[in-house]
């Protein structure tokens, strides 16, 4: 594995390889990674989770981090991505980390450097190392994704990790529902009534309402989308025993999701941090011996 810029990439296999990678680095332990690798975090947009992760997944293989701060890089002179890459490159690292605000903004990147590509969010795309975590999260909870019922619900148009969990955990067995306001839907069927979905799903996964990628006008009041479309304490009461609650993060308490039920005896919310320093390990380490 070269590059990781989209779950659609990873065959069924080579998704199974590197949860059950994580699973050994969460039991025994984050291990070094053999040879002098360096690595860079290009974050062109804000992050507090992937970023932190990022950085602690690479420290505890013992990779050389080369700091990067994109507020202070020649981008801001009008230098193209492409061109920051193949001068990283050359400088010597091995592999980067992406987050940028164009979609598929690893097209002008593939084939054209040797630097490993880790793509950690594109637009409205695909975030593949947060569908991981997730699936790895699901893994650790219900041992198979076969036939399990998964509704994601929330702002699924312009979520880059609607679009990877839906595809992974299509191709895993698993059963995908969306629910979101109708002009949210996109291209997938969805619906927006709760009693439709919430009493057979296994795991309610929510979604951050992304409004810096809304048009003007096209947005809810916090009060009137957590009454229609949010996690209430009502709806959680009606959730299968053993359901569980997943939420990517960052978290609007009280909009996608009741301040309470944040951190209840069903949330997996915060594992999900834990668990995604050892996928993200996982990944790295996949794609640096990749180059070997």
């Amino acid at each position: 594995m070269n590059h990781l810029v989209a779950m659609s990439d990873l065959s069924v296999e080579e998704i199974y390889s590197l949860l059950e990678r994580a699973k050994t680095f969460k039991h025994l332990g984050v291990r070094e990674l053999p040879g002098n690798y360096m690595v860079s975090n290009l974050f062109f947009e804000p992050s507090t989770r992937t970023k932190t992760s990022f950085e602690v997944a690479e420290r505890k293989l013992g990779l050389e981090v080369i700091p990067f701060e994109a507020g202070f890089s020649s981008a801001l002179k009008g230098e193209t991505l492409y061109d920051t890459v193949r001068t990283l490159e050359e400088i010597g690292l091995d592999a980067v980390v992406i987050r940028h605000s164009e979609e598929k903004y690893y097209d002008q990147l593939k084939g054209k450097t040797i630097v490993a590509i880790v793509n950690a969010g594109d637009g409205s795309g695909q975030h593949p190392t947060q569908s991981l975590l997730d699936l790895f999260t699901i893994q650790e909870e219900f041992g198979s994704f076969k036939g399990l019922n998964v509704l994601i619900a929330g702002d699924i148009s312009h979520s880059r990790v609607a679009k990877s969990n839906a595809d992974a955990l299509t191709r895993l067995g698993a059963n995908v529902t969306f629910l979101c306001p109708k002009e949210w839907a996109g291209d997938v069927d969805a619906t927006d009534q709760w009693d439709v979905v919430l009493e057979q799903s296994d795991v309610v996964m929510l979604l951050r309402v992304q409004h810096e990628r809304h048009e003007e006008g096209t947005s809810f009041s916090k009060e009137e989308y957590h009454r229609q479309f949010g996690l209430t304490v009502e709806r959680e009461r009606m959730m299968k025993e053993r359901a569980i609650i997943m939420h990517p993060a960052p978290v609007n308490r009280d909009v996608e999701i009741a301040d309470c039920l944040i951190e209840c005896a069903r949330s997996r919310i915060f594992k999900q941090v834990e668990n995604g320093v050892y996928i993200r390990a996982a990944i790295l380490e996949a794609v640096l011996k990749g180059r070997n």
